[in-house]
């Protein structure tokens, strides 16, 4: 069967090249984050830095791994299922030819490891071309990752001979995983099917599919009603997870169940497609629902991803700033020394002056023996001022209890949520062991601060501050501003919160570029295989169409109608399973914050929609003329 598979393989090499591209990327795409992955975890923090810059710089380092193993993890998954619908798709298509091998004495079995031996061939070449890609993607990655900010400068990743190992595995793996459940249905076609001149699948949806889709669907939506239903103290970051937990389940869900969805949204096109074509090409769909949801697959995923992704990092972001915008009882933001303060307070019109100074420390955990150190951003700040200029109520405790070596938190931040007013911390500020008080529980937050600490724990030789002014209520606000330019320069809160803003919206977009770049490369060119490998079928259709009236670019136009009906599809499972996600993220956020918000980015949205619709209407276009080039008798009259 291995000779068999290797001949197959090379006959047909044209219909698995799709497939092979896709193992391909995905290996260099997982090899290349692997490395960087493995060099920033190794990274030595070089000596001679003061402790806020090696605390920074590890935190530089701590970052961008948890980007990378996103990237891993989001890249094995879509090639996973890609090269599976790839696999599903070409076994419904050669039903015939495999039934002819159970004529032939060929078992169960056997058909299985003939498949699986193509995805062994499939999985090596894909790996060997994506070593070779891996380098320049590795450069690539890591000049992005330092581009984007997401890594220190300097940073670099090195070659190591075992990830040959690894990528070979990887590549098979992706490959053998993908072909597992198109190999168990492919055994189950009876030698019969070759007696029949079709040899089409008798049933659509077989029981697989049905307890796939079920399954995972129902997984979905149980952690969809789970999700939001965690205490105050859901961290943020566990938020942004809910593109990973809540949409990977229902694109599984939705693509086992395409062929049974497709025959019904093919009814609501139908109020939309008119006249002979447009009802042919809905004929189409329905016909042959499986050939639809193949294509459909892959605008699925990556329209789900970009949707969820985009819309939870909007979301909550959009809950920062509104957070900022009602907690912040002030006028004004001044940039100056932190020993500004008193002086800033003196000028006429101000009735408050909150110094908040931004520091980088180290919080101690200890558990069964094992110590360790997490690294935190708090703010330093006078408790009477920031009381008089903050809207915060704390949940226990009381800020004005904020002095000597003391600390408020905030559970959301995600360290420990069993805090009590009265613990004590062990923290390392400035390089110094601390040992700090509780003194209050502040309300989860997403825009922060999660730590506001004393004024006596302020290093020596912090940065710069920022002071939030209120106003008198009788002042005047030009002039004020005026008079506090003197001291440095002067925002308005709003304009603030704004700038905040912006630069949440730059991080989104720039996380998005990192997660999603090479994975829309990727998909992209499924979609495109996809669509080649439909229309390599439909030659004699395309000719008995013709045979029977129809002009060649009327067939061609039947098959654009057809190609963007399926992107339709697609966008709509995608926009289903996204809408979940970012809902999720909402409810989520409504029970940490209070806080009712949806972020949707409609132009990236509606410009991957047009995109896909131009890739799967040009691929089709060109595939559907070079299946119109024969003459239609020549194709009717021959049984091949």
């Amino acid at each position: 069967m291995l000779l068999l598979a290797w001949n197959t393989f090379r006959d047909r090499w044209q219909v698995f090249a799709g497939a092979i591209l896709t193992v391909c990327l995905g290996v260099a795409l997982v090899q290349s984050s692997l490395l960087a992955l493995v060099a920033a975890a190794a990274a030595a923090i070089p000596s001679g830095l003061t402790p806020e810059a090696a605390l920074a710089l590890q935190g530089a380092y701590d970052g961008a791994m948890t980007l990378l193993s996103m990237v891993l993890a989001l890249a094995a998954f879509v090639a996973v299922f890609i090269v599976a619908s790839t696999f599903g798709f070409t076994v419904a298509q050669r039903r015939r030819e495999l039934a002819l091998l159970r004529l032939t004495g060929a078992s169960r079995g056997q058909v299985r490891s003939l498949l699986v031996g193509e995805a062994v061939l499939l999985g090596l070449v894909g790996s060997a071309l994506g070593i070779v890609l891996g380098l320049p993607v590795m450069r690539a990655q890591v000049w992005l990752l330092e581009r984007l900010d997401f890594a220190p400068p300097g940073f670099e990743a090195q070659w190591r001979p075992w990830v040959v190992a690894v990528s070979l595995g990887t590549g098979v793996l992706i490959a053998v995983l993908g072909v597992l459940a198109s190999s168990r249905r492919a055994a189950k076609i009876r030698p019969q099917e070759a007696l029949r001149e079709g040899a089409e699948a008798s049933q659509v949806m077989t029981v697989s599919r049905w307890i796939l889709g079920l399954l995972f669907i129902a997984g979905g939506a149980v952690l969809f009603a789970l999700f939001p239903g965690g205490d105050a103290g859901m961290p943020v970051w566990f938020i942004q997870l809910t593109p990973f937990l809540v949409t990977v389940p229902l694109v599984v869900g939705f693509s086992a169940l395409a062929p049974l969805i497709v025959p019904l949204a093919a009814k609501l096109f139908g109020l939309a497609f008119r006249g002979v074509l447009g009802e042919l090409a809905l004929a189409n769909l329905r016909s042959d629902a499986r050939r639809s949801a193949s294509t459909a697959a892959p605008v699925m995923v990556l329209f789900a991803f970009v949707a969820s992704i985009g819309g939870t990092l909007a979301t909550v972001g959009e809950a920062g700033r509104q957070e900022n915008l009602s907690t912040v009882d002030a006028d004004f933001l001044v940039a100056a020394d932190e020993s500004a303060a008193p002086e800033l307070a003196e000028v006429d019109g101000v009735a408050a002056v909150s110094a908040e100074t931004e520091i980088l420390f180290e919080l101690a955990f200890a558990e069964a023996g094992a110590s360790w150190y997490v690294a935190g951003l708090g703010t330093v700040v006078d408790p009477a001022a920031y009381i008089a200029t903050h809207d915060v109520s704390p949940v226990a405790g009381d800020l004005a209890d904020l002095t000597g070596a003391a600390v408020a938190v905030s559970p959301s931040e995600g360290y420990e949520k069993d805090w009590n007013v009265g613990d004590m911390l062990q923290m390392r500020i400035g390089g110094q062991e601390v040992e700090v008080r509780v003194a209050a529980l502040l309300p989860p937050t997403v825009a922060g601060p999660h730590y506001l600490l004393s004024p006596d724990l302020l290093p020596a030789g912090a940065g710069p501050s920022q002071h939030v002014v209120r106003l008198a209520p009788d002042a005047d606000r030009d002039e004020t501003a005026a008079r506090l330019a003197e001291f440095g320069e002067v925002t308005t809160i709003d304009a603030w919160v704004d700038a905040t803003a912006a630069e949440d919206e730059r991080l989104t977009r720039n996380i998005m570029i990192v997660l999603l770049g090479m994975t829309m490369l990727y998909t992209a060119i499924a979609i495109v295989n996809a669509v080649v490998i439909a229309a390599s079928n439909r030659r004699r259709e395309f000719a008995a169409a013709r045979v029977t009236g129809l002009g060649r670019g009327q067939v061609v136009w039947l098959a654009l109608l057809e190609s963007q009906a399926v992107v339709a599809i697609g966008l709509l499972l995608g926009a289903l399973a996204a809408a979940a996600s970012v809902l999720g993220v909402a409810v989520a956020l409504r029970d940490l914050v209070g806080l009712t918000v949806v972020s949707v980015q409609w132009p990236l949205l509606l410009g991957l929609a047009l995109g896909a619709a131009v890739i799967v209407g040009a691929t089709s276009l060109v595939t559907a003329l070079s299946a119109t080039r024969t003459p239609p008798i020549r194709l009717v009259a021959s049984r091949e």
